[in-house]
């Protein structure tokens, strides 16, 4: 996937006995002193955090979610407790809050799914488990139903090849596959598509995706847009783009989290937190290439106050 940047790193000589007393003093007296709390949060790793929570547990017998959630509001607050959770029980909350009550955010689900690599994926389901007590693939298919179901259902699996290995003969043979399966025949055979998208690595479907050029003249995202509808075409894009290339699709995502009237604060915020150990500097890069204006600028001018000191912090 080539040199990705993260934001987010280890602190060399973390103390988390240290940190946990400077959150405490933070937290003490008259007042907040936020800028301490964001200081110390946004430059330690999700590792590194998981200890400070640890100390200051066992140092003051409190939970140190606890205590901020009674300290910062807001949007403030939702990115400080989306940073105490380890990156897969993150997820496994957006999850469980998207299938949650009535209704279902299908879309969020597919940005989750259709992105996460195995590792991610399978640490996924099993803090959906050891947090909810339930199982993420039961809950998807209660939730959602045929080709969508199976794609979601095989997403979360995690049987995606994990190599970066080409094989040509295979990108031939799947491009038509996908081509009778969609373009070359009356309806559209799902299965195929959904056993390509969500199998393959990312470099063997670029493969496929331009051996489809080649064989049938026509760009993969158009044969989709054409194919199918509503959130299996959403799904069948996200991955495409996010086998194209992951970190423009974050940037658009980030984007147009912004765009247009009033912000999209969920979607951002959980843009930036999950992306920060992984690839968020290389977002940034490709956000300000595609829109030819800074991110941080955007940021400053949508969100405001600790919401906005924070999400800089981890954007830089």
């Amino acid at each position: 996937m080539g040199n990705v940047q993260p934001t987010v790193e280890e602190y060399p000589d973390a103390d988390a006995e240290e940190d946990a007393r400077t959150i405490r003093s933070a937290c003490r007296g008259a007042g907040t002193d936020e800028d301490e709390i964001i200081s110390v949060l946004t430059n330690r790793s999700s590792g590194q955090r998981q200890q400070i929570k640890e100390a200051y547990e066992s140092m003051f017998g409190e939970e140190l979610e606890s205590v901020l959630r009674s300290e910062v509001r807001g949007e403030f607050e939702d990115v400080i407790l989306a940073l105490l959770d380890r990156p897969s029980v993150y997820d496994a909350k957006q999850l469980r809050a998207a299938m949650k009550g009535a209704g279902t955010d299908t879309e969020l689900i597919i940005e989750i799914l259709c992105t996460r690599v195995n590792p991610q994926i399978n640490a996924m389901r099993i803090a959906y488990n050891t947090v909810f007590g339930r199982d993420l693939e039961d809950d998807l298919r209660s939730e959602t139903s045929g080709d969508v179901e199976r794609l979601f259902v095989a997403l979360a699996q995690g049987n995606r090849d994990t190599g970066f290995d080409v094989d040509p003969d295979l990108a031939e043979e799947d491009a038509n596959n996908l081509h009778e399966a969609g373009e070359g025949s009356w309806g559209t055979d799902e299965f195929i598509f959904t056993e390509v998208l969500a199998r393959r690595n990312h470099m063997q479907l670029r493969a496929t995706f331009r051996a489809y050029e080649i064989m049938h003249g026509s760009d993969i995202e158009e044969v989709i847009e054409n194919e199918t509808s509503g959130h299996l075409c959403n799904a069948y894009l996200t991955i495409v783009r996010c086998a194209k290339d992951c970190q423009k699709y974050f940037a658009e995502r980030i984007y147009h989290s912004m765009k247009g009237g009033g912000t999209d604060d969920v979607t951002l915020i959980r843009t930036i937190v999950s992306r920060s150990q992984i690839d968020l500097g290389t977002i940034r890069e490709k956000f300000n290439e595609s829109y030819d204006s800074v991110l941080a600028v955007w940021i400053d001018e949508e969100c405001s106050g600790d919401y906005k000191k924070v999400l800089i912090c981890l954007l830089h």
